[in-house]
C-alpha cells in the first residue's frame, strides 16, 4: 500500500513538475505563493473570529447592550475582510488553474502531434491507448482542478490545525481519568479526542470507499468508448444504412451502455455506504465538541464564551483532521485521472522511442534533382516483410503508375515515401526546397469554410476567391462556387466523388513539384477520371506524378508502370505511349 501511494505521488509529480519548471515558472510560482498567502490570511481571519466569540458571548451573558453592539461592529469588519480575502483567493486560484491547464494542453497537443505520434499510436499493436482526445480535453482539466483543490485544501487544513490546536489545547486544561484506582491526568484532552475521532472516521472512509478508484477509472473509459461508438455511427451513417446494420449497431450500443450501467450501479452502492458514513460522521461531530467540553463548563472551569470558543475551535481542528473523510471521493477521482494521464504519457514516449530502434528509415532533404529510394525494406506491424530491396529514382516530369494485387503494399509504399510509415528501413532522398503533396483515397476535409478547405493544410493569406471559383469549375464543382465562405462539415456534406474532386482542386491551387496519388480517382467515373488526369498533366507538365491505382485506363496518363507482387518484389516497365 505504501509503495502504491509513493508511486502515485511520484507519477503525479512527474506529470505536474514540467509546468512548475517551465518557461512560465515565475508567474506560476508567483500565483501559487499568492494563493497560499491568501489561504493563510483566511485562517488568520478565522482565528480572529474565534477569539471574537469569547467577548461576544460574555457581553450577552452579562446583558451588556453597548458591548453587544460594539462586538457586532467588530464582527462586521472581520466578516468583510474575510469576504474580500476569499474572493481574491478564488480569483487567483482560478488564474493559476487556467494558466496551468493551458500550458499542459498545449504541451500534450504538441507531444501528440509531433513526429505524428497520433498516427503511431493508432498503428501500434503494443500500446493500446484509448480515447487520447479525452485525455487532452477532460483529464488535463480534472488533473489541474483536483491537484490544486486537494493540495491547497490540505495545506489550509494543516495551517488551520496548527492555529486552532493551540487554542484548543489551552482551553482543554487537564482532565483526570480514574482507571483501576489510578488517577491519570490528561493534558489537552480535547485535542486527543479530536484526533482519535478523525482517525476513526478516516480509517472507515478509506476502507469503505477504496473500490471507487478502479470503478471511477472504468466508468470514464466505458463512457468514452460509448461516445466513440456513437460518433462512429454518425461518421459511417450511409454505409450502415446501406447494409441495414441498425440491429447490429443497436446491439453493440446496448453492450457498451450495459457496461456503463453495471459500473454505475457498483459506484452507487459504494457511494451510498460512503454517504451514510460521512454524513453520520459530520452529524455526530457537530454535537461531539459540546459533549467533550461539557465537563469543564458544568464544573465552572470555563464560562459560556469559552464554551463556544471551544466548539468553534474543535470544529476547525476536527475538519482539518478529517481531510481524507471529506475529500475521499475527490482523491479517488484524482488517482484515476493521474493513472490515465500517465498511461497516455508512457504510451506516447514508448511508441516514439521504440520504433526508431527497430527500423532504420532515413529520410533526408538534399539538393537533388530526383526523388529517390535506396534499399527500401517495408514491413507490416507484426514484422513480416511486405516490400524488399526497392531502389527507385523519380525525375521531374516523370509519370509513374504503381499497380499490383490487393494487399501487396501499394498504399503502404506511398505512406513510406511520405515518412508516416515507421516499419521500414533504407533511405529516401527528397529534393530540397520543393513542394511534395500526397492525396489519399479519402481526403481530409476540415470543418471550416470551403475556401479554407481548398488550401488545407495551408492558411488563406490572400484573396483567391476568383481563382478558386475558376478551379472549382475546372474540377466539375461549379455548384460550389457560391459556397466558398460557408462553414460546414464538408466531409459529410459532399459525396466521395466530390471530395476527390476537391482534392484535385487543392492540387491545382498548391501546384506541388511532386504529386503522389493513392487511388485518388477511385470514386470517379472513367470520364471524370480522364478529365482530372488530363487537367493536371497539362497544367503541371513539369511536376512528377506518382499514382497508385487498379484501372488500366490510368496507363494513358503515365509513362512508366511499377508492378508489385505478393512476394515483395517489383518490376518497372516503360509505357510506350501516353495519351
Amino acid at each position: 500500500m505504501r509503495r502504491g501511494k509513493a508511486a502515485l505521488l511520484l507519477t503525479s509529480w512527474k506529470i505536474a513538475r514540467s509546468y512548475w519548471f517551465s518557461e512560465e515558472k515565475w508567474s506560476a510560482w508567483g500565483l501559487l505563493f499568492t494563493v497560499i498567502t491568501l489561504n493563510l490570511g483566511i485562517v488568520y481571519m478565522l482565528v480572529l473570529i474565534n477569539t471574537w466569540q469569547v467577548n461576544f458571548y460574555e457581553v450577552i451573558q452579562s446583558h451588556n447592550y453597548q458591548g453587544f453592539m460594539e462586538s457586532i461592529g467588530h464582527y462586521c469588519i472581520l466578516a468583510a475582510c474575510l469576504v474580500v480575502v476569499r474572493g481574491y483567493q478564488i480569483y487567483t486560484r482560478m488564474m493559476l488553474h487556467i494558466g496551468w491547464r493551458r500550458w499542459m494542453t498545449e504541451r500534450y497537443l504538441s507531444d501528440w502531434l509531433t513526429h505524428k505520434t497520433y498516427y503511431l499510436l493508432q498503428l501500434s499493436q503494443e500500446h493500446d491507448m484509448d480515447n487520447p482526445d479525452q485525455r487532452i480535453s477532460e483529464d488535463i482539466e480534472m488533473f489541474v482542478w483536483l491537484t490544486l483543490r486537494l493540495s491547497l485544501d490540505l495545506l489550509q487544513d494543516l495551517v488551520t490545525i496548527l492555529s486552532f490546536i493551540v487554542i484548543l489545547w489551552n482551553l482543554s486544561g487537564i482532565i483526570t481519568l480514574s482507571i483501576a484506582g489510578y488517577e491519570i491526568p490528561i493534558q489537552g484532552y480535547l485535542v486527543w479526542v479530536a484526533m482519535l475521532y478523525a482517525m476513526g472516521g478516516t480509517y472507515w472512509t478509506v476502507k469503505t470507499g477504496r473500490p471507487l478508484v478502479k470503478l471511477d477509472f472504468d466508468q470514464q473509459r466505458y463512457e468514452a468508448d460509448f461516445r466513440f461508438s456513437l460518433m462512429r455511427l454518425r461518421e459511417n451513417a450511409e454505409s450502415i444504412a446501406l447494409y441495414g446494420g441498425e440491429r447490429q449497431e443497436k446491439w453493440s450500443f446496448h453492450q457498451g451502455f450495459g457496461k456503463i450501467i453495471a459500473t454505475y450501479q457498483k459506484i452507487m452502492k459504494v457511494r451510498r455506504s460512503l454517504t451514510w458514513l460521512t454524513s453520520s460522521y459530520t452529524q455526530v461531530s457537530s454535537i461531539f465538541a459540546s459533549i467533550a467540553a461539557a465537563p469543564r463548563y458544568f464544573t465552572s472551569q470555563i464560562h459560556l464564551g469559552q464554551m463556544f470558543q471551544i466548539v468553534d475551535a474543535y470544529r476547525h481542528v476536527q475538519t482539518g483532521f478529517s481531510f481524507v473523510v471529506d475529500s475521499f471521493t475527490l482523491l479517488a477521482q484524482w488517482r484515476a485521472v493521474v493513472n490515465r494521464l500517465n498511461n497516455f504519457l508512457v504510451s506516447m514516449e514508448m511508441v516514439r522511442g521504440q520504433l526508431p530502434r527497430a527500423y532504420k528509415l532515413n529520410i533526408s532533404r538534399e539538393n537533388s534533382a530526383v526523388y529517390s529510394a535506396c534499399n527500401l525494406q517495408i514491413f507490416l506491424p507484426d514484422g513480416s516483410l511486405l516490400i524488399k530491396d526497392l531502389s527507385l529514382s523519380i525525375k521531374p516530369a516523370d509519370k509513374l503508375l504503381i499497380m499490383g494485387e490487393s494487399g501487396c503494399g501499394k498504399s503502404t509504399l506511398l505512406r513510406t515515401f511520405a515518412g508516416i510509415w515507421p516499419y521500414a528501413s533504407g533511405k529516401i532522398i527528397v529534393p530540397d526546397k520543393q513542394k511534395v503533396m500526397f492525396l489519399p483515397q479519402k481526403s481530409y476535409l476540415p470543418c471550416s469554410s470551403l475556401r479554407e478547405t481548398l488550401v488545407y493544410p495551408d492558411i488563406v493569406k490572400e484573396d483567391k476567391d476568383r481563382v478558386m471559383r475558376e478551379i472549382l469549375v475546372m474540377c466539375k464543382l461549379a455548384h460550389l462556387t457560391d459556397k466558398l465562405h460557408i462553414v460546414a462539415d464538408w466531409g459529410h456534406t459532399l459525396s466521395l466523388g466530390e471530395q476527390q474532386r476537391v482534392a484535385f482542386a487543392r492540387v491545382l491551387l498548391q501546384k506541388p513539384n511532386w504529386l503522389f496519388l493513392d487511388e485518388a480517382t477511385s470514386a470517379l467515373d472513367e470520364g471524370t477520371e480522364q478529365a482530372m488526369y488530363k487537367m493536371i498533366v497539362s497544367t503541371m507538365s513539369s511536376a512528377a506524378i506518382i499514382s497508385v491505382g487498379h484501372r488500366s485506363t490510368l496507363m494513358n496518363y503515365h509513362t512508366a508502370k511499377m508492378e508489385l507482387n505478393s512476394m515483395g518484389s517489383c518490376v518497372v516497365t516503360k509505357i510506350h505511349k501516353c495519351k
